[in-house]
């Protein structure tokens, strides 16, 4: 112990083995190196193998998360649609100066030959048989049934179905029926010599008193004049959707009388 203290007094005083403990430094470096290896090892195991776990986990939630974003992007797209879709609604230029509601199908009839819509909107919304019933671009067709929840409407294409149109352009008056195929119409009485052309739209012309004057229904497709015949064969294609409008407006007019 006299020794070491003796050494170490030295060493402070007069630094004589500087060199002898470089010289030792060097000789016990391995040593330190070999000893500290499976502290290092451990530490590089549990630091890598952790990490790749973490990287696992956080790839699987990464996963589901992008799942899960991908499903509302979709979602998003179609409520997007549909934003757009109730815009053109409410902004549309065929509607009305009526108080209106915003109705949605819930159904459409089994039978193919009917051409039927189901309604969500019932008596408890004050909706009215023969109550008009349009889209954004015309006149879909009316309400013929309903109860307290909901309500059945015919479409102006059913082959039971007809309402009083005019020519926009020169107000000349006709029938238009439903020829039982979604995408067309027949105007009925209209002489060979009436002046109407391909083109022409036909809105509601408020005979009846049904329809209010002025709803868009469809446009001339299709004219053919029999030299033989006094009335010309017609065909026109409603402007409104009738096969993909899911939001739909019920229409109020003045007439308290239609509500009977």
């Amino acid at each position: 112990m006299l020794l070491v203290v003796g050494l170490i007094t030295a060493d402070l005083q007069w630094n004589n083995f500087q060199r002898s403990r470089a010289v030792l430094d060097i000789v016990v470096s391995p040593i330190y190196w070999v000893a500290d290896l499976p502290t290092r090892l451990a530490e590089w195991t549990q630091t890598h193998v952790q990490s790749r776990a973490r990287l696992l986990e956080e790839n699987a939630r990464l996963r589901r998360e992008n799942l899960v974003l991908q499903g509302r992007s979709l979602q998003m797209a179609s409520l997007q649609a549909e934003n757009v879709r109730l815009r053109e609604l409410l902004n549309s230029s065929a509607l009305p100066r009526h108080d209106v509601l915003v109705a949605e199908l819930i159904g459409v009839s089994p039978d193919p030959a009917r051409h039927q819509l189901v309604l969500n909107k019932g008596t408890q919304d004050e909706v009215f048989i023969g109550q008009p019933l349009i889209d954004a671009r015309g006149l879909l067709g009316q309400v013929v049934e309903v109860s307290g929840g909901s309500s059945r409407a015919l479409l102006i294409t059913d082959a039971t179905h007809s309402v009083p149109v005019q020519v926009n352009r020169n107000g000349v008056r006709a029938i238009a029926e439903g020829s039982g195929t979604l995408g067309s119409l027949d105007v009925h009485h209209v002489s060979a010599t009436t002046d109407i052309v391909k083109g022409d739209l036909l809105v509601t012309s408020g005979l009846g008193n049904r329809f209010p004057v002025g709803y868009p229904v469809a446009v001339v497709s299709e004219i053919e004049r029999d030299p033989g015949e006094a009335f010309v064969r017609i065909r026109a294609v409603p402007t409104a959707a009738l096969d993909r409008s899911r939001h739909v407006l019920l229409v109020f007019t003045a007439q308290p009388a239609q509500k009977q």
